[in-house]
């Protein structure tokens, strides 16, 4: 492991020397890929010479014992020693974590597709609800939230909503929210009082770039119709929504929340670039992983991954066994319980098979 961290240490220094470079500082783009190499590797670098500084003083305290001293001195000594070698352990530990394969994805914006799934009106209204909570998840890191499409019904739910989540690092926190949400209450829509389970899916795609997927213009079927929505003039008077058919796939994505023509095309080619990208991600990973599944549920999307259960007033995240009796704080954005153990526990185990390497 030092010597993977020394390569890196070396390219550092590597970099310092090029980023002082005249040719280099005269070229914005190599100049700009150059800084966000150094700045990646700019921890575990640090944390190397922390280390270094560590090692070297545990070994002259080592020369020190090593030496006729009084009693005093010596028991003064072997604390700092068993001191300096708990912090070298820590050290070792710090730099670990940090040469774990980091997703690239990670600090990427992100679209969250919510969809209604059994129980009918209340899951509907369930999938609205899912919506209002990553909705104040978003407010509370102080991130963006601007609905791409949705399908509302009558009395408050959606059928179907598909939003976009904008903020530093939004991939890297929700990423674990795909799977299926299941609902234990007695709905608005019961008279006789009786608890329904209901469910909706959530799915998390990263935002994808232009460069990233390759869609050609051959392979798209566009249509364009009469928006079916409430809203200002230009709903139902003009030809404004869009759904647009990725031929080879089979994949269809529909956007009619904005007035315009053109701004509905933008959005429905960001979700589509983002669900292809997402489908060959998960292609990979199958092809890669068919023999082993991450312990923190993020095989198939189709599992139940959490219960909101209102009669408890609890919330359980199945994949880690963790249960907040505090529902309605979890409803209103408080995910970070979960999330949080959901990233040390993969975490772990991507550490458990590196030492095993």
């Amino acid at each position: 492991m030092l010597e993977k961290v020394a390569a890196i240490v070396s390219r550092y220094e590597e970099l310092n020397r090029l980023l002082a470079d005249p040719e280099v500082i005269s070229d914005p783009a190599r100049l700009r890929e150059l800084a966000q190499e150094q700045s990646s590797i700019s921890e575990i670098v640090e944390v190397y010479h922390r280390y270094e500084e560590i090692v070297r003083d545990l070994e002259s305290t080592e020369q020190l014992l090593a030496e006729p001293l009084d009693e005093e001195m010596a028991e003064l000594a072997r604390e700092e020693a068993e001191t300096l070698r708990n912090k070298r352990d820590e050290t070792l530990e710090q730099m670990k974590k940090l040469l774990l394969p980091k997703d690239p994805r990670d600090e990427r914006n992100v679209i969250v597709e919510i969809r209604a799934g059994a129980g009918g009106e209340e899951a509907a209204l369930w999938a609205a609800d899912l919506f209002r909570m990553y909705s104040r998840y978003a407010e509370n890191h102080r991130w963006h939230t601007q609905v791409l499409s949705s399908s509302p019904t009558g009395i408050g739910g959606f059928k179907e909503i598909i939003f976009q989540v904008n903020g530093r690092g939004a991939y890297s926190r929700l990423k674990y929210e795909s799977g299926v949400h299941r609902v234990q209450r007695v709905p608005a829509t019961e008279a006789a009082g009786r608890i329904h389970t209901s469910t909706a899916t959530v799915a998390v795609l990263p935002e994808v770039e232009e460069v990233e997927v390759e869609i050609r213009p051959e392979d798209l079927k566009i249509d364009v119709y009469r928006s079916g929505g409430h809203g200002g003039q230009s709903v139902n008077t003009t030809d404004s929504a869009v759904r647009i058919t990725h031929l080879p796939s089979g994949l269809i994505v529909m956007c009619q929340d904005e007035r315009s023509q053109l701004q509905n095309k933008a959005r429905a080619m960001s979700i589509l670039r983002a669900r292809l990208f997402d489908m060959e991600q998960r292609k990979q990973t199958e092809e890669m992983e068919a023999a082993r599944r991450s312990q923190v549920g993020m095989g198939e999307r189709s599992e139940k991954i959490r219960t909101y259960n209102f009669p408890q007033n609890r919330a359980t995240d199945h994949r880690i066994g963790v249960t907040s009796y505090r529902l309605e704080d979890v409803l209103a954005g408080g995910l970070d319980e979960f999330i949080d153990e959901l990233a040390t526990t993969e975490q772990a185990e991507k550490l458990r098979a590196l030492n095993e390497r």
